[in-house]
């Protein structure tokens, strides 16, 4: 039996459990079953009971069910009086079968736009699809010989993925994405081996294997995770060559008493070694390293910790407030480097800070973050860094 949802449709959600009527009672099957639920955007909480009846026992699954149409926002600056802003919409839980779509709009200078569905159950509790477009436009610097030269850069591209769950703690993508890459130079230093504006088209391919064995209870997780991510790109301009890219995410959360909970995030990664000033990875405020600004660096590898401690200040009914104390470090491979780039001071940066949660605990990724950061490595930077849901 299934109780407590009203929008999330019951076949969809029994349909994902593995529990079977008419078999023994398997204590750790419904344990998997009620991790499972908790992981899904609709469910905010989800429990079971167990009943013994004449003709053997009935187990009631129950869930407390999420807000699922809520807005997304990603706001930062840092001392340079740098400001950008990202703000969305999105449903995860259209029609009652835990579909995700919605739509972002970006401001870095210039607009940008994004659009998503995802169906992870689109046929069946294994396989599922995935439609992406964006249309990104960001002044980009580019990273030469004799200085930095900054240019308009934008991409547009339609992706689509095949999901594919096989069972409750693996599943892997897989999927191509075709897109276009223009850039105009702006202002800053030239090198005549660098095209000042071109545009050039390329073929991604993509797979993704995670992972997952978190378990969630409200604003406290714990478990491990790992997410790998492998690209393949193919270019039609010989300035931007072919080149492959992999990195993994290794997550690890554990609860600390009553009301704490310590977060962790290993990033390692590397890309073909192309001494090119258009490098894969990026330093950047939203991706790995807060406070330290808008593609402040590129490489073609990547080593990134982003450690925190979360406490619990204020708990009342739907409402949490969520101290967050943190370090970020990491450190690049310089294009056409060696392994030995990973410890020169000039590549490494370090982050510690303070923030802020502000979370509502019936609204599905309902936290409105804050997060400042200050750097004390060489030409460091600080600033803040805003955003919806946890930062990792």
């Amino acid at each position: 039996m299934l109780q407590g949802n009203n929008k999330t449709k019951t076949r969809v959600l029994m349909n994902l459990t593995n529990i079977e009527k008419g078999t023994a009672l398997d204590s750790l099957l419904i344990e998997n079953d009620i991790k499972l639920l908790k992981r899904l955007p609709s469910i905010a909480h989800a429990y079971y009971q167990v009943e013994e009846k004449e003709e053997g026992y009935q187990v009631t699954y129950g869930v407390e069910e999420n807000l699922t149409i809520i807005p997304s926002a990603n706001v930062y600056t840092t001392n340079d009086d740098e400001f950008a802003f990202r703000l969305g919409v999105y449903e995860f839980n259209a029609l009652g079968r835990n579909i995700t779509i919605g739509g972002i709009y970006q401001n870095d200078i210039y607009s940008s736009y994004m659009a998503n569905i995802r169906a992870p159950f689109l046929f069946g509790k294994r396989f599922g699809l995935a439609l992406n477009y964006s249309n990104i436009t960001t002044e980009e610097p580019v990273f030469l010989d004799d200085g930095t030269a900054d240019y308009k850069y934008n991409n547009t591209s339609y992706e689509l993925l095949g999901l594919y769950q096989f069972n409750f703690q693996n599943r892997i993508e897989l999927g191509v994405n075709y897109f276009n890459e223009d850039y105009q130079y702006k202002r800053g230093v030239t090198n005549p081996e660098v095209p000042q504006d071109f545009d050039v088209n390329k073929l991604l391919y993509k797979f993704i294997y995670e992972y997952n064995n978190l378990n969630f209870d409200y604003q406290y997780v714990s478990g491990f995770r790992s997410i790998l991510n492998t690209q393949y790109v193919i270019s039609t301009e010989d300035i931007l060559p072919d080149f492959f890219i992999w990195w993994n995410d290794f997550l690890y959360y554990k609860r600390i008493g009553k009301k704490g909970n310590w977060a962790n995030r290993l990033r390692f990664g590397l890309a073909s070694n192309d001494e090119s000033p258009f490098a894969p990875f990026a330093v950047d405020n939203n991706l790995n390293i807060r406070g330290v600004g808008n593609i402040i660096d590129r490489g073609t590898g990547v080593i990134v910790l982003n450690t925190e401690y979360r406490h619990t200040l204020y708990e009342k009914n739907w409402f949490v407030l969520q101290s967050n104390i943190f370090v970020d470090g990491g450190s690049w491979r310089n294009p056409g480097g060696d392994f030995g780039d990973f410890g020169d001071s000039q590549n490494f940066r370090l982050y510690p800070g303070l923030g802020l949660r502000f979370m509502h605990k019936k609204i599905f990724n309902a936290i409105f973050r804050i997060d400042y950061g200050y750097g004390v490595t060489e030409d460091a930077t600080n600033g803040f860094v805003f955003g919806i849901g946890q930062y990792f």
